[in-house]
């Protein structure tokens, strides 16, 4: 039987994720099906529940292993969201990082080589390195510190699986899409492995001390995940965005202390807000940026988009969703 597109499926890897339910949910809605990979290492089941299992099938283990149990055929877009993810993942667990990162991804391109699929790969703002260049821009060059600090093996990893997937455009005619990530952030998202949004906002809830890492006056931009897939599918529907690399993220930067702020006033809460050093936090050697924003003029000038969930919504919701879900807390 040959299957029609309507019966054909969309993979997405890390779809128990943060960002990958999202972007599961947001696919629903648009009338397709999915089928998802996840080990479930950083991604959580909870994230999926209530969606109709029969328009959802759940492949629980590694990307590479599951990916046997697929017929290339029923498919017909990829979403590769499979990955390490989080700063203290990546200083805890540096082998599963680059591993994980590098030989999945090359299972998951050249099953979407078999299948001729379309392919969306989740990129890094972490990509840059420690350049300091602001904003980040699509073709500026990248700087990692050595390899004897393994908190620049994440780049390092993530910059080779784009290498590796615009070869496959290149030299397989793959449609890819690489979007490089910034800091997104938003309901449902945890703070285990560093994301520091829902960390603060678990603190402020908690009334403990909300713990700034460094001296707060390093700058981030935070964008609402559901900004993010909005643009994700678009970009992937988008024949003329294929083999192209784009920034997804906002572009107004705010620092870390300021954040911490905001969310103790926009929460009503009575935490103090503690610096600790980043020694303290990571352990020695540990480099952090001290600006990261996007240059958002490719993605503008490709699909109009821009991010439309203010910062203080996003801090709304990520509250609302920890004082009622059952998710374990984050600290």
């Amino acid at each position: 039987m040959v299957m029609t597109h309507e019966t054909r499926r969309v993979l997405v890897t890390g779809g128990a994720g943060f960002i990958g339910s999202h972007l599961v949910r947001r696919l629903l809605d648009a009338g397709r099906d999915v089928v998802v990979i996840d080990d479930l290492s950083t991604g959580r089941a909870a994230n999926l529940a209530g969606l109709p299992a029969e328009r959802v099938r759940m492949l629980e283990g590694s990307v590479s292993r599951r990916l046997a149990d697929l017929d290339p055929a029923t498919v017909d877009r990829v979403y590769h969201l499979a990955a390490a993810v989080g700063v203290r993942l990546v200083v805890d667990r540096p082998i599963e990082t680059i591993e994980t990162n590098v030989l999945e991804t090359s299972a998951v391109l050249r099953f979407a080589g078999e299948a001729g699929a379309p392919l969306f790969l989740a990129s890094t703002s972490e990509i840059y390195g420690k350049s300091e260049r602001v904003p980040f821009s699509e073709e500026d060059d990248v700087v990692y510190g050595p390899t004897t600090l393994h908190r620049w093996s994440y780049a390092c990893s993530k910059a080779i699986d784009e290498y590796l997937a615009l070869a496959w455009h290149r030299e397989r005619g793959l449609p890819v899409v690489v979007g490089r990530f910034f800091n997104t952030v938003g309901p449902g998202q945890v703070g285990r492995w560093g994301m520091v949004l829902p960390r603060f906002v678990a603190a402020a809830l908690a009334g403990r001390p909300i713990e700034v890492h460094g001296d707060g006056r390093q700058t981030r931009c935070f964008c609402d995940v559901r900004d993010v897939v909005r643009v994700v599918t678009q970009l992937l529907e988008d024949p003329a965005c294929r083999g192209r690399v784009f920034n997804i993220g906002h572009d107004e930067p705010v620092t870390i202390g300021e954040l911490a702020e905001r969310v103790r006033r926009r929460l009503g809460s009575d935490s103090a807000v503690r610096n600790v050093p980043y020694e303290q936090a990571f352990g020695p050697g540990f480099e952090d940026l001290r600006a990261r924003v996007p240059d958002l003029r490719r993605i503008r000038a490709a699909t109009g988009w821009r991010p439309e969930v203010d910062l203080d919504h996003t801090i709304d919701a990520i509250a609302e969703h920890q004082r009622t879900s059952a998710a374990e807390p984050v600290s």
